[in-house]
């Protein structure tokens, strides 16, 4: 099978992605995103609908004049309305005003949406098609025309979805856009389908293809037009877009590039480092949380759990990876839990340049494996497990070692709820006690211990609590529940995250904090 010598890429990130369920991107946020994608080496960037809100219209204002290497601005709308010509339609004319080289005209092909949608007649909407074509065209635009719907109209009507692309091609378009609009269209039907319209269609005409995400199928789809020689795939970063979200790029492109040999972006592998921080940075600028789970660019996606799996990494890197995470940016990670291996605590301790002997790392192995067992949980706390690594040293001297602390919370008259901490512990030969009220046994344990230390350890004034997160284990339980306590501190420079567990909530948060604190001076710059 001869797939295209190149595949161009269509993001719409700006426009389709931004119908994703709570994003909202300000005309700034979209410029952010414009030079990003450039960047990459997209060859086309949507940039909205110029004739839906006042905001798409003000960006297109604001990129005419953005010094692109690689894309070219295209601004979406429809076809003009049934009964009028281009030169009468608002949003045709919004289009023309938003001066972009590039247009795209959505336009119907399944019948259903010509008689219930439109309510209008199937040679009307041919008309609706090639008019508004026509027209741009007689502009000088270049014109991507997306046949909206399109397999299901085909899988309704073949010979009229079809009509409707001749009529686009005869009018002049410059790429046909087959749209599997509501996303419910099997891979293999994809295939077939693009394969009857090209063998239907003159040979020049250039095939795109545009997939949604609803039957978990995107990606596999706009494969598969490809190998049926569609030259143009339309998508998001991460994916994003309405419902359940449009085919993802951060997927297609290094699929592209590295599984079929299809180039699709210049410099081709090279430019792949720069996937996994675009996707995370796209995120960051669209205010939602990166998915580590997706594939490619996810924090996950070379994540290794499984004692068995570390173990043959160990040997060689590539049993358990398909592919070289740096190719696209990211990095491996290996886990730690009550999966691990001894392979999983060796990789560890080299990932914090720690030397650890088989026997050490076999013995926090165990006790990893035991404090699991009881209701911790290490993968979002590897700064626990570097201090277990760290202990098992044989000449490691902690900067601290507590003898014992005190607790009490009450209702004072006039001054509310209030908590008072007291810590005993031990710096080298020196025993510090002090005491601290806070605004709840935590935050006074926290202000206790700092009181003792920062004297001795200037550093410590620089740690912040980042985050505090509380889960119970075993709710049936009730108030007596096992709790798990997860804790993230910051510096100025970095962010680790520790543990602690157990049925008092009081001694779990101060097993995390005192990790937490540990850490931070004894292996952060």
């Amino acid at each position: 099978m001869t797939y295209p010598p190149y595949v161009y890429i269509y993001d719409t990130t700006l426009r389709d992605g931004t119908q994703r369920e709570g994003i909202s991107l300000s005309v700034q946020d979209k410029i952010r995103i414009t030079k990003i994608l450039d960047d990459l080496g997209v060859a086309y960037i949507e940039g909205g609908w110029p004739g839906s809100n006042p905001k798409d219209a003000a960006y297109f204002e604001a990129a005419k004049d953005l010094p692109l290497k690689h894309a070219r601005i295209a601004a979406f709308g429809a076809t003009c309305r049934v009964g009028s010509t281009p030169a009468e339609d608002e949003n045709i004319q919004m289009l023309v005003q938003a001066q972009t080289p590039v247009v795209t005209l959505v336009g119907k092909t399944w019948l259903l949406h010509v008689y219930e949608v439109l309510r209008t007649t199937p040679e009307e909407n041919y008309r609706l098609i090639a008019d508004s074509i026509r027209y741009m065209k007689a502009l000088g635009k270049e014109v991507i025309y997306d046949a909206e719907h399109f397999f299901d109209g085909y899988k309704a009507d073949s010979e009229y979805a079809l009509e409707t692309l001749k009529a686009a091609h005869a009018a002049g378009a410059d790429w046909l856009t087959l749209c599997d609009t509501n996303g419910g269209t099997l891979y293999w039907e994809v295939e077939q389908i693009v394969c009857e319209v090209r063998q239907a269609l003159p040979p020049e005409v250039k095939l795109a293809i545009h997939t949604h995400n609803d039957g978990e199928l995107g990606v596999a789809n706009s494969l598969a037009a490809v190998r049926q020689g569609a030259a143009m795939i339309q998508g998001t970063i991460n994916g994003y877009g309405e419902r359940c979200g449009n085919a993802n790029l951060c997927s297609i492109i290094p699929d592209l590039v590295l599984k079929m040999n299809v180039q699709c972006l210049p410099n081709g592998v090279e430019t792949l480092k720069h996937l996994t921080h675009v996707a995370r940075t796209v995120a960051e600028i669209a205010n939602l949380p990166p998915d580590s789970h997706l594939a490619y660019v996810g924090r996950s996606a070379f994540a290794h759990k499984g004692g068995i799996h570390v173990a043959a990494m160990r040997r060689t890197v590539q049993s358990y990876q398909h592919i070289d995470p740096a190719l696209v940016g990211n990095e491996m990670r290996v886990l730690i839990s009550d999966l691990s291996g001894r392979g999983n605590v060796l990789s560890k301790a080299e990932e914090f340049g720690m030397d650890v002997s088989g026997e050490a790392a076999r013995q926090v192995l165990d006790e990893i494996k035991r404090l699991e067992n009881l209701g911790y949980a290490f993968e979002g706390a590897e700064s626990s497990v570097a201090l277990m690594l760290k202990r098992a040293q044989p000449d490691y001297k902690p900067p601290f070692e507590l003898i014992d602390f005190f607790v009490v919370v009450e209702n004072r008259r006039g001054r509310g709820m209030l908590a008072e901490a007291t810590v005993k512990l031990a710096v080298g030969d020196t025993l510090v006690h002090t005491a601290a009220e806070g605004n709840g046994p935590v935050n006074a344990l926290d202000l206790a211990l700092r009181k003792a230390l920062t004297p001795l350890y200037p550093r410590l004034a620089e740690f912040t609590l980042a985050d505090y997160k509380v889960r119970i284990l075993d709710g049936h339980n009730g108030s007596a529940a096992f709790t798990r306590v997860l804790i993230e501190t910051q510096s100025a420079a970095e962010r680790w995250s520790t543990v602690g567990a157990g049925t008092n909530i009081i001694e779990a948060s101060w097993r995390a904090l005192v990790d937490s604190v540990e850490y931070g001076l004894t292996m952060t710059e």
